[in-house]
């Protein structure tokens, strides 16, 4: 099966997609004690149109962030290209590939898959079908909530080692 990545870390993919990460630190950021409470209904910023304006410009997602029990979240909207890996997209599907230091979820375009998408395990990769069909134009948002662990003893900082986006593409007959 041809394969193709863009690795959201690097300059020229981001390029690519028009992509610039963004984080900010909290399960909601800008409420008090990080809006961490009892009993939550869940955060906004996993929304494809939540509004991350203000938050910081993300250039480094492998430097870490915070220590202790903590929580950030990292966000970016991305445009498909038309080719990828000198292939054009019909005939592929796209998937995100990630591995979040310590525990993540991953929400593509506000959804979260309940099977591959939450917490796996402590540094355990994940990989994500952002779409089977992608298209040229097609906007995608993926935002990643981090979390240091282990939670009743947390050591190191949160951050991403590597975030792809991977295009496999479907020979006839397979």
């Amino acid at each position: 099966m041809p394969r193709a990545t863009l690795d959201l870390q690097n300059a020229d993919d981001l390029a690519a997609v028009g992509g610039q990460w963004k984080c900010a630190h909290g399960f909601v950021p800008g409420e008090p004690n990080e809006g961490v409470v009892s009993e939550a209904e869940g955060s906004p910023c996993r929304l494809p149109d939540f509004d991350d304006s203000g938050w910081e410009a993300c250039d480094d997602l492998a430097a870490w962030r915070r220590r202790g029990v903590s929580f950030v979240w990292y966000r970016i909207k991305a445009t498909l290209p038309e080719t990828v890996g000198g292939r054009p997209l019909e005939g592929a599907r796209c998937l995100f590939e990630s591995c979040i230091d310590d525990y993540g979820e991953i929400w593509i375009n506000g959804e979260c898959d309940r099977e591959r998408a939450t917490v796996q395990g402590f540094n355990v990769p994940q990989r994500v079908v952002v779409s089977a069909e992608p298209k040229a134009g097609d906007e995608v948002t993926i935002a990643i909530l981090a979390m240091n662990g282990p939670l009743a003893g947390p050591g190191g900082a949160v951050f991403v080692r590597y975030a792809t986006l991977a295009f496999e593409w479907r020979e006839p007959g397979y």
